[in-house]
């Protein structure tokens, strides 16, 4: 371990000496992004012969939601928020648009803790009623709406920094939870930080606004190595990926971190990549539908709303009507409230106030899993339809599946065990635990077996 530190103290001190190579990584990014939204966006919708090699817009939906996404999530389980601070292009262009802009600063309204859960709530809910996955115009809609924001939040709010991603991004927050368990994370000696109080290094720029002396854990920290040794005191290094969240406090987790990991992360994102397998959907519409037409309300049936508030693609037959796009709110909106309060409902009943939100924090593994779950879903679904047969892929889900339930649990008796709890409720903390995981795992379940 002291000699892979001292190689991690090594590269955290070089992404400091290259600063000006990683920002030409950056626009490098920028640039390749660009290209991966837009050009596609511009091309005709590709027939039911074409190929992920032989089509461009196949081939960048391949790129950018078969590989690209699901391996940003696995990165940062295994780096932290590595892309976040070094390659991810919208916080490069907010960063860059705010050296040009007013500088204003950063109003009370928007220092909310609320807002990255309520935009990934939203983002994640629009995007299936447009069909984000599936069509370039709706993931330009999307993607490129969120980063022209970060822009215009960039023009508006402190110079030189990141307000967009510290406060507004709707993947931030998913990004905090999952950074947690990160193996590596750049460690501030608050101590060592007072002792050396003379000038050694430049002052460092901290693009997410964060207070450097003060800074605990990966979950906030970028990971873009502009800190890196500032008076000896900041070091890149590796640790334990159960650390964060074994030593977190009810003080030191805001309750929106829970929500988002149990309403969003959880009971949304299983929601969102579900609801085109289930029959509980088709029941709800077919329900819904039997009502309108008893109540000659024939409008509700039609499927003539535009692209960009419904999936509206008549050309190869995909069309949502009104009803399905009330059905998809409804379905996602049920799920999310249904498991989030379910998971909550069982947390509270089996840990005290003080307990609650680190033992919730747990779930963290199983979370992250299922949005790898979720969106690789898609990369098996487009190299299914290039005639690859991938029988290894059920196994592997499960083999996935049942190391993050086993992470959580360790990770929950670990924490259990850490607290001076008598033996009926430490058993009751268990139970608990079990019967979350495995609502949860129920879920994942149903979808890749139960209803295939």
């Amino acid at each position: 371990m002291p000699e892979l530190n001292r190689w991690l103290q090594r590269l955290g001190d070089g992404m400091r000496r290259h600063a000006r190579a990683i920002r030409a990584v950056q626009w490098i990014v920028v640039l390749f992004y660009a290209l991966l939204l837009v050009v596609p966006a511009l091309q005709p919708l590709p027939d039911s012969q074409a190929r992920i090699l032989g089509n461009l817009t196949l081939f960048a939906q391949f790129l950018f939601w078969g590989i690209w996404w699901p391996f940003v999530l696995l990165s940062i389980v295994l780096f932290g928020r590595l892309w976040c601070g070094v390659l991810c292009p919208e916080g490069s262009l907010s960063e860059w648009a705010s050296q040009y802009g007013k500088g204003m600063g950063v109003p009370h309204w928007l220092r909310w803790g609320g807002w990255p859960t309520l935009a990934f709530c939203l983002t994640t809910l629009y995007g299936q009623l447009i069909s984000v996955y599936d069509y370039a115009q709706a993931a330009l809609l999307i993607l490129g709406g969120s980063t022209v924001a970060a822009v215009v939040i960039g023009l508006l709010f402190a110079r030189g920094k990141r307000v967009w991603c510290r406060y507004l991004c709707p993947v931030s927050g998913v990004f905090a939870l999952l950074a947690r368990l990160a193996p590596v994370h750049f460690r501030v000696d608050e101590q060592r930080w007072v002792q050396n109080a003379g000038v050694r290094l430049p002052p460092p720029n901290c693009a997410p606004l964060l207070d450097i002396r003060r800074l605990q854990g990966a979950s906030d920290c970028h990971a873009c190595g502009r800190c890196s040794g500032q008076r000896g005191a900041v070091q890149l290094i590796a640790r334990s990926g159960n650390q964060e969240i074994l030593q977190a406090t009810s003080r030191t987790l805001s309750p929106w971190d829970v929500r988002l990991l149990l309403f969003g992360v959880i009971g949304l994102a299983m929601g969102a990549f579900q609801w085109t397998v289930s029959p509980w959907f088709i029941a709800l519409k077919q329900t819904l539908a039997q009502w309108l037409v008893e109540h000659d309300q024939w409008w509700a049936l039609e499927d003539n709303a535009p692209w960009w508030l419904l999936t509206h693609y008549p050309q190869v037959n995909d069309s949502f009507s009104w009803l399905d796009g009330f059905g998809i709110v409804v379905y996602l909106g049920l799920s999310s409230l249904l498991l989030g309060t379910a998971l909550m409902g069982v947390l509270r009943l089996t840990a005290d106030r003080e307990l609650y939100r680190p033992l919730a924090m747990t779930l963290t593994p199983l979370g992250g899993a299922g949005l790898f779950l979720g969106l690789s879903a898609t990369t098996v679904k487009l190299l299914r339809y290039e005639g690859l047969l991938l029988d290894w892929v059920q196994p592997a889900r499960a083999g996935l599946l049942i190391a993050a339930m086993g992470w959580s649990l360790l990770l929950g008796w670990r924490r259990l065990s850490r607290e001076r709890l008598s033996r009926p409720k430490r058993i009751a903390g268990a139970a608990g635990l079990l019967l979350a995981n495995g609502l949860i795992g129920f879920g994942w379940w149903l979808q890749f077996w139960g209803w295939a």
